[in-house]
This record gives structure tokens, C-alpha cells and sequence, in this order.
């Protein structure tokens, strides 16, 4: 099958599901294998750089207004060692405190998750942890705070959370929404917070995956015209996924994202099972 094509979908699905709560990294390893989708370039580092560049771009692009509040008033925050009653000021440093978590784990544990948690099988058991968690922090959570209501240990809690994301099938935005959900948040104020703390996590997991392309460790040709066709589709539907789950979860519970993991799962199982 046409490279060019694959990587139209395969930039679609990460647009997708890194922002919806259904798990980017485990539909890039279920997506291929489903479709039975083989040419390594798919899964080359290089691709997948180009991939995340494309989210961040589109969160960027989203949320940019609200990145040039935060980013003076963070320094103002630091310059005066006082958030004198500004909610960007504080929110800011809400935002750093997700980070060493993310960090941390992320470096110490991205390659294991990366080499050794990519059978089909796990994913889908990982697609229904995750369900289990977003079902219950959607029916058990509060949701009624505000992002302003949210404290420093809970914004820590929730980087610890979204650390788990790692592996693959539970979703970044997906446990790190239910973790808003569980601190009391309602359903819009969790969303935002998750896709305002994935700005820089992104980045910076983009950022170490190109320190490794620049320093060769990528074998193979690089084909520029597919790499851009994944690029610009993960841009635009990462561009609609915010949108409209921004604008979806106002007024609705996150069940169709709940039956939406556990029918994939059960697929994939069916898949496995009968191969």
C-alpha cells in the first residue's frame, strides 16, 4: 500500500487520540497491526518525531492565547516571589508543578515501555484499565471546581498520573482528565488543565526523540513527503479533537469514550485470538 496513504491515517489517528481519552500510543501499535501494515518506516523514530511535532503544533496553535498569559505572568510570579492574586500567575506554576513527574518517569522508563510493552494483548488490557479508571473518576468525581479551586499537592498528583500514560493503552489525556475528575474538577476545567500540562510534556518528548534521530540512532531512509503528509494530518485532527471534545465534554459524560476502549479491546482480543 501507498507510504503517502498510511501516513495520511496514521497522522489522523495520532491527531486523534493524543488528545481524545483513547490512548495515541496504543492505537499506533493497534492501528498496523489490524490493518496489517508492516513497512517499517510506520514505526521508524523518525515518523514518529514528526508525529508528536505535528500535536504540538496543534496546541499551539489552539492555546496559544493562553500561553501568552502564562508565560509572562509565570515569570512575573517568580520575578516578584508572589502570585499577588492572579489566577494566570498561579495557574503557571500549577503547570510546572505536573512536570518533574512527567520528567522524571518519562526518562527513566520511556525506552522500557517503548521496547518491551508493545504486544497487541497488553494494549488492549491496558484500553481496559483505562476505562475503568475515566468510568469511575467520571461517576465518582465531584465536578463542580473550577481550574482556580485546584491545589499544588493535587496538580502534583495529577503529573503523577499522567506519568502512567507511558504505557501504551492507557492514554495521556485519558488518566490525566480522570485524575481532574477525581480532585473534583468538573469535566471542561480537567480537560483544559490536561491539554495545557501536555504542552510541554509533549515538547519535551518530542525534543528527546529528536536528540536520538540527530544523533543516529535511526536506520533507514527518511521519506520527507510521507513524514509532512503525517505532520500536516496530525495537525489538523489534533486541531478538531481539542475542539470538539473541549466543547463536548460541557454537557456530556465520558461514557462513549468508555465503550469506545472496551469495544477496541475486544477486537483486538478477537484479532489475537484468531490469528
Amino acid at each position: 500500500m501507498d507510504i503517502a496513504f498510511q501516513a495520511l491515517v496514521m497522522g489522523i489517528v495520532q491527531g486523534l487520540t493524543e488528545f481524545l481519552p483513547i490512548s495515541s500510543s496504543g492505537h499506533l501499535i493497534l492501528v498496523p497491526y489490524l490493518l496489517g501494515w508492516k513497512d517499517p518506516f510506520i514505526d521508524s523514530l523518525a515518523f514518529s518525531v514528526m508525529l508528536h511535532m505535528g500535536t504540538l503544533a496543534a496546541l499551539l496553535a489552539y492555546f496559544w492565547r493562553d500561553w501568552a498569559r502564562l508565560v509572562p505572568a509565570g515569570l512575573a510570579a517568580l520575578r516578584d516571589r508572589s502570585f499577588r492574586g492572579d489566577p494566570d500567575r498561579r495557574l503557571a506554576w500549577l503547570l510546572v508543578a505536573t512536570l518533574p513527574p512527567a520528567v522524571v518517569l518519562g526518562v527513566l522508563l520511556n525506552d522500557f515501555f517503548e521496547e518491551k510493552v508493545r504486544q497487541p494483548i497488553l494494549v488492549a488490557a491496558m484500553l481496559v484499565v483505562g476505562a475503568a479508571i475515566l468510568w469511575l473518576a467520571d461517576r465518582l468525581g465531584r465536578r463542580s471546581d473550577p481550574i482556580e479551586r485546584l491545589g499544588f499537592r493535587g496538580a502534583i498528583g495529577i503529573g503523577f498520573a499522567q506519568a502512567l500514560a507511558l504505557v501504551p493503552g492507557i492514554s495521556r489525556s485519558g488518566i490525566s482528565i480522570s485524575a481532574g475528575l477525581a480532585l473534583g474538577l468538573t469535566r471542561e476545567a480537567a480537560t483544559r488543565f490536561s491539554f495545557l500540562m501536555a504542552t510541554p510534556v509533549i515538547a519535551g518528548a518530542g525534543l528527546f526523540e529528536l536528540k536520538k534521530l540527530i544523533g543516529g540512532q535511526v536506520a533507514g531512509d527518511v521519506n520527507g513527503g510521507a513524514i509532512l503528509v503525517g505532520f500536516a494530518a496530525a495537525v489538523v485532527s489534533g486541531l478538531a479533537a481539542i475542539h470538539l471534545l473541549l466543547r463536548f465534554v460541557r454537557n456530556h459524560p465520558m461514557t462513549v469514550f468508555v465503550a469506545y476502549r472496551l469495544l477496541l479491546a475486544a477486537v483486538v482480543v478477537i484479532v489475537v485470538l484468531a490469528a
